[in-house]
């Protein structure tokens, strides 16, 4: 079973719960969250993570569609495996960490799979600035409920969106001989509803 399957699958079991009818406010868990990125530098894959900082959400399991997403992330503590990459990560010529410390993401729309069905899978589009640069990004989305929580228990998720953004589309073009221009971005949030 690959992950795909293993996405569609636990998306089906978010059952809508009866009188549940508004977009639920949502904040970070206490397992946080954090974007997790990889790159291929000199031909080796590098992994790195940027913490989340803030985030505003709005989750509503009966319209999917209905909810939205607005994060921001500190650039200045991005981090690699590699010493000098992250320090080459965080130079003018790549992410100018000092002069845009923040780069932060605002969803657009929220779309089901085929047919309107959660359980066909669905994606997120949004706004990503960085450098101050702001472009379209898409990510195919999933969320789950809490281990070993009833059918219509929403109060915990964990939300996991997996995207690809070319680094030249934001100005992030330092190193070009090095370091490959599409970046893979990773993301797991545990959230909990606040309202």
């Amino acid at each position: 079973m690959n992950r795909r399957h293993l996405l569609i699958c636990a998306l089906a079991t978010l059952t809508p719960r009866p009188g549940f009818s508004a977009p639920t406010p949502y904040r970070l868990g206490t397992g946080g969250a954090t974007i997790t990125y990889t790159f291929m530098l000199n031909g080796a894959p590098v992994k790195g993570s940027v913490p989340i900082s803030q985030a505003d959400l709005r989750v509503d399991p009966d319209n999917l569609a209905a909810s939205t997403a607005v994060v921001r992330a500190d650039v200045r503590r991005a981090r690699t495996g590699l010493i000098f990459a992250t320090e080459a990560l965080k130079s003018p010529s790549v992410l100018d960490a000092n002069t845009h410390p923040t780069a932060s993401f605002r969803s657009t729309r929220v779309r089901l799979g085929p047919g309107g069905r959660i359980s066909d899978g669905a994606t997120l589009d949004g706004d990503l600035t960085l450098r101050g640069v702001t472009r379209p990004v898409r990510f195919d989305a999933g969320l789950f409920r809490a281990r070993g929580s009833a059918a219509g228990d929403f109060r915990a998720l964990t939300v996991m969106l997996k995207g690809r953004v070319d680094r030249r589309d934001f100005g992030a073009t330092g190193y070009a001989d090095l370091v490959e221009n599409t970046v893979g971005i990773d993301i797991v949030a545990e959230i909990t509803s606040a309202g």
